[in-house]
């Protein structure tokens, strides 16, 4: 157990000194069993946290993001968090003013991140198996950069089909509806 812990550990220094020691735009954190961003991390990476544009935290063990991180990495332009086990984003998610994709799916929310409905310049939201059944509607139609929202396999309500259809400008992409049985 230990010794599996010990290598995590080392994977992860080792893929953040390739970051700082290259000035790479990317900081790859996949896959590396992570249960919180490490807060070692700051201090290592203090010296290009502005250069950084790209991050994947995807298939940790992640249950929430903290506004620190959100506030440090304020230049990020792709963040991928799929496949952990977030439920909510912290309202610092606001202020990333260059953010344009955001994968979220295979996580634990149930409600749409509403903070993401204010970041302007995102295209694409990817919040595919989840557990989301309400869509603030009115809200994501007015995000005029948006291009492409992926709801598949959550259980969005009928009410949102119906709504979402004529509302909004970008690709909405849903599962197929269950046929409802005959009785």
């Amino acid at each position: 157990m230990q010794k599996r812990m010990g290598e995590a550990v080392a994977r992860v220094a080792r893929k953040v000194n390739d970051t700082v020691e290259n000035k790479t735009d990317s900081l790859d954190l996949a896959n590396c069993k992570l249960i919180a961003f490490p807060v070692g991390i700051y201090k290592a990476m203090r010296s290009v946290t502005e250069g950084i544009h790209h991050i994947s935290l995807a298939n940790n063990e992640l249950k929430s993001l903290t506004s620190r991180f959100v506030t440090t990495f304020s230049q990020l332009r792709e963040l991928n968090l799929a496949g952990n086990y977030l439920h909510r984003l912290p309202e610092e998610v606001t202020s990333l003013l260059h953010l344009r994709v955001i994968n979220l799916s295979r996580n634990r929310f149930r409600r749409f991140p509403e903070p993401l409905t204010t970041v302007t310049a995102l295209e694409t939201i990817d919040l595919e198996e989840n557990e989301i059944t309400e869509v603030p509607v009115e809200k994501l139609a007015t995000m005029a950069s948006l291009r492409s929202l992926n709801l598949r396999e959550n259980p969005v309500g009928p009410d949102v089909r119906l709504l979402v259809r004529p509302l909004v400008p970008f690709d909405l992409l849903l599962s197929p509806e269950e046929p409802i049985p005959k009785a």
